[in-house]
């Protein structure tokens, strides 16, 4: 019952929202009560490791499957716990014009429901249909409440090319899945990740396999294909920014684990050293964008590329490490990127625009809370030993330097060497935002006088602040926390065991 209702209170609170017009205090309750309840009941979920499985299309044998397991149960609560934080964010603040404030709020929450669904799904041909019912809702949150300081072509041009991009990787994803299912006879994942692709000839998994990771690395997103995230990003409100970053990218790791390594580790395996090129150029690219880019919104949004870049080189290695690092990368940039998306969403609403070439008033001096949170989630952002992101990405380099059996050792260790210096990029990066940002010395192109200083984070939006810069510090001291959710079961599923608790 608590996993049914996680996924049908924010549904029901989301289509009520959307049929109600205007904004009143009766939708922001609705909004944001369900969120809370809906986090309550992950919670519960996550704790039970509930599952509901019955009929559902008998003709062609898919099942109405959902439940929790190590590899999902940190995505579930990250999705629940940061979508409460959304909406109070959002409800502290004015709804971003462009609709009513009621279409607003149940664009998260169909987002919330579409998410929640993908991480619980059992089903290949369910996990399918879960993952597109976040397209619409976004595609408005974009389109309809983006940044109205931009001219509505590339609003227009945002959302289109978002669109565009994710229904691509959903076609190709698709023709994977309905290959593995055909060739399999049957769709539940359990069952395909307890077979481990026997029964499957060697160039067929590799087919699959690259339908799987071509589709899913669109929605990463992997370099090339991550032309379309940036300009999301920097027309995104704060709320949809947040969610793409923290949430929707998520949807394609996890689907690269439970999809195609899980089901055919032969064609993973054999595609491995093309994933960690990919993923090292990534880093690099991320990173040396991030050296010249001028808008802060823009520059975050490479800088998810680069860390996504990390995820891609732990999964490539084959090994238990590196899928314990892709799992914990996952979440640390979550957290770090919903932090950072929060604080420079709060500071463009004041500034009107996120231009680093705009002489600002120094944060440290004028507005010390949004300070404190920008220099925490730069720090994290570069690694810091002590802060989350450090675990994921040292993880993941280690797990590469020694990969699994069969894979090319000497291009990994290159790719490593590689990857440090995607490291270092990252802290010159973070150094110069907070030198320009935090210490106000603004940038060589910087022209005219520094602005007036803005109002210090408060209020419902400070706590949200404060809450994610713990979690940086607490995930950061004790990566157990998140590491023995998925000990057992990345353990399981590599060895062909199916879902282990």
């Amino acid at each position: 019952m608590a996993l049914t209702l996680t996924l049908l209170v924010p549904l029901l609170a989301a289509i009520a929202l959307v049929a109600i017009p205007g904004e009143s205090r009766v939708e922001r309750g609705i909004a944001l009560g369900s969120t809370v309840v809906t986090a309550v009941l992950a919670v519960v979920t996550v704790w039970s490791r509930s599952e509901v499985d019955a009929p559902w299309i008998r003709a062609l044998g898919v099942r109405w499957h959902f439940g929790i397991d190590g590899i999902s149960a940190a995505l579930v609560l990250l999705t629940a716990l940061l979508t409460v934080a959304v909406v109070a964010h959002a409800l502290a603040g004015p709804i971003p014009r462009g609709g009513t404030g009621s279409t607003f709020l149940g664009c998260i929450l169909l987002v919330e429901t579409g998410a929640l669904a993908t991480f619980m799904a059992r089903d290949a041909v369910l996990f399918f249909i879960a993952f597109e019912v976040v397209l619409v809702p976004m595609w408005v949150l974009v389109r309809r409440f983006g940044d109205d300081h931009v001219p509505d072509e590339t609003r227009a041009d945002a959302a289109g090319r978002f669109v565009l991009f994710t229904v691509l990787g959903s076609t190709l994803m698709l023709v994977g899945i309905l290959l593995l299912v055909h060739h399999q006879g049957t769709s539940d994942l359990t069952l395909l990740a307890e077979r481990h692709g026997e029964g499957l000839s060697h160039s067929l998994q590799v087919a699959i396999a690259a339908l799987l990771l071509l589709g899913l690395g669109i929605k990463v997103p992997l370099w090339p294909v991550h032309t379309w995230l940036p300009s999301a990003h920097t027309v995104a409100p704060t709320a949809g920014s947040v969610l793409l970053a923290a949430v929707l990218l998520k949807m394609g790791t996890y689907g690269i684990v439970r999809l195609a390594v899980a089901t055919v580790p032969q064609g993973v395996a054999a595609l491995s050293p093309v994933l960690a090129l990919l993923g090292v150029t990534g880093i690099l690219w991320g990173g040396l964008a991030c050296l010249v880019e001028r808008d802060l919104k823009r520059l975050i949004a490479y800088s998810s590329v680069a860390h996504m870049g990390f995820v891609a080189l732990a999964l490539a290695a084959g090994n238990e490490t590196g899928l314990q690092a892709a799992l914990f990368g996952n979440i640390a940039h979550g957290v770090v990127a919903a932090l950072l998306f929060f604080v420079v969403g709060d500071l463009k609403e004041q500034w009107g625009s996120a231009d680093l070439r705009v002489a600002r008033a120094a944060l440290r001096d004028k507005a010390p809370r949004f300070g404190l949170a920008l220099v925490v989630g730069l720090a994290a952002a570069l690694g810091l030993p002590g802060l989350v992101s450090f675990w994921g990405e040292f993880l993941a380099l280690y797990a590469a330097w020694s990969p699994a059996p069969g894979r090319p050792v000497a291009l990994f260790r290159v790719c490593v060497a590689l990857g440090a210096v995607g490291l270092a990029l990252a802290a010159a990066y973070a150094l110069r935002v907070a030198r320009i940002v935090w210490a106000g010395e603004g940038s060589e192109e910087a022209t005219g006088p520094a602005a007036e200083p803005v109002a210090d984070a408060r209020g419902a939006r400070w706590a949200v602040a404060l809450a994610l810069v713990v979690a940086v510090v607490a995930l950061g001291l004790l990566p157990h926390l998140l590491l023995r959710l998925s000990d057992a079961a990345s353990a399981g599923l590599l060895s062909g065991a199916g879902v282990v608790p």
